[in-house]
């Protein structure tokens, strides 16, 4: 049978311990072959390994435009409705309170709404700016 190994960064412990009990803590787990044993892996990479990004955000993970444990929020105030998701290496969402990662901003806005709407343009960033934006920035370098 095989073994399974969780090697924790200190910062991933640490976000843990200090984590309120109503905060939802993400770790995103990727299956990686082990390293030759005369290898070691990089520092920070699991396995050595590192998780190359796909979809619609990759482009803007692979510029800087967005980091992985970016944190998105977006306000429906008329609607009442509010959310946060956290975006992963793999170029993915997670939203609040759903368990399966969204491929689009847009797949990731629809579950929070409950009806068809153009994510780009409603997730923003930590400074305001919406996805949108930052499609348009990446486009224009």
């Amino acid at each position: 049978m095989p073994t399974v190994s969780f090697h924790f960064d200190k910062s991933v412990l640490a976000k843990l311990i200090e984590a309120a009990p109503e905060e939802t803590i993400h770790i995103t787990l990727s299956l990686d072959t082990p390293p030759s044993a005369d290898m070691s892996p990089p520092q920070g990479s699991a396995a050595g390994q590192t998780v190359a990004p796909q979809g619609p955000l990759a482009g803007l993970l692979l510029q800087g435009l967005l980091q992985p444990g970016d944190v998105l929020s977006f306000q429906q105030r008329r609607a009442g409705r509010q959310a946060t998701a956290t975006v992963t290496a793999e170029g993915r969402l997670i939203v609040e309170g759903h368990t399966a990662p969204f491929t689009s901003p847009s797949k990731a806005a629809i579950a929070v709404t409950g009806s068809p709407i153009n994510g780009w343009t409603l997730w923003r960033t930590a400074d305001g700016r919406t996805l949108d934006a930052l499609r348009n920035e990446l486009q224009q370098n």
